[in-house]
């Protein structure tokens, strides 16, 4: 009886279903966000000489704050790259054939941690933007420090100071300074400069505002404004 008990509790136990795992959220295969939360409809395509490198930070991959990928969709001559350390062949092959610039402040703070000095940016090569590739680091203050850190061929790059930026639009995310802009706003004013040319470049910045309302709507009380 005792065994006929136990072969019954068994058979009992494994017709339980098994438990599942709950099911993932569907993604756009575009924008990458979950599929409730698509960009896409923000994708504003801009014609651009200057090429755009973005070398994204993998933290920021799936950051529903980030404005990257909007950025790279909306930027026909553009390319972007994860990755926090590259190799060096691989960054020696993404920045030939061009004027390279980087896209970061100067910051002389920054040789008590081992990075090197840039070299002056000689205004010369921006006479042509056909020759110019803006490179772009997408990450957070702190990461994009190391991202620097860790790659001595970004070290070398001069870098690219923007000139009388706008207030930034960006809602969604604590900025450590008063004139920290988001990715996309600082490559679309960096591209103004370089291209002479600002009137091309504000659909995306409106395109912008309405991805930070989109973003905001999901954290603030229905109907209040921030």
């Amino acid at each position: 009886m005792t065994t006929s008990r136990t072969s019954s509790t068994s058979s009992q136990t494994s017709a339980l279903p098994s438990h599942a795992e709950p099911p993932k959220r569907e993604r756009c295969a575009v924008c990458l966000r979950a599929a409730t939360s698509c960009i896409c409809r923000w994708t504003t395509s801009v014609a651009h000489v200057v090429e755009v490198l973005i070398l994204q930070h993998p933290l920021e991959v799936h950051n529903a704050k980030g404005s990257a990928r909007l950025l790279h969709l909306s930027l026909p001559n553009s390319r972007m790259l994860t990755g926090e350390q590259f190799a060096p062949d691989t960054l020696a092959a993404l920045l030939a054939d061009k004027h390279n610039v980087l896209l970061y402040p100067d910051t002389p703070g920054d040789r008590s941690l081992g990075i090197a000095p840039p070299p002056a940016l000689d205004p010369g090569i921006l006479l042509d933007p056909a020759r110019v590739r803006l490179v772009v680091l997408d990450a957070t203050w702190r990461k994009s420090r190391k991202m620097l850190y860790l790659n001595s061929r970004l070290q070398q790059l001069p870098r690219l100071p923007l000139r009388d930026t706008p207030a930034s639009h960006y809602l969604i995310r604590k900025a450590h300074a008063p004139d920290q802009l988001s990715t996309l706003e600082a490559t679309c004013y960096a591209l103004m400069q370089l291209e002479r040319d600002a009137p091309r470049f504000v659909p995306l910045i409106t395109a912008f505002d309405g991805f930070v309302e989109q973003q905001l709507s999901y954290v603030m009380p229905h109907g209040e404004k921030a």
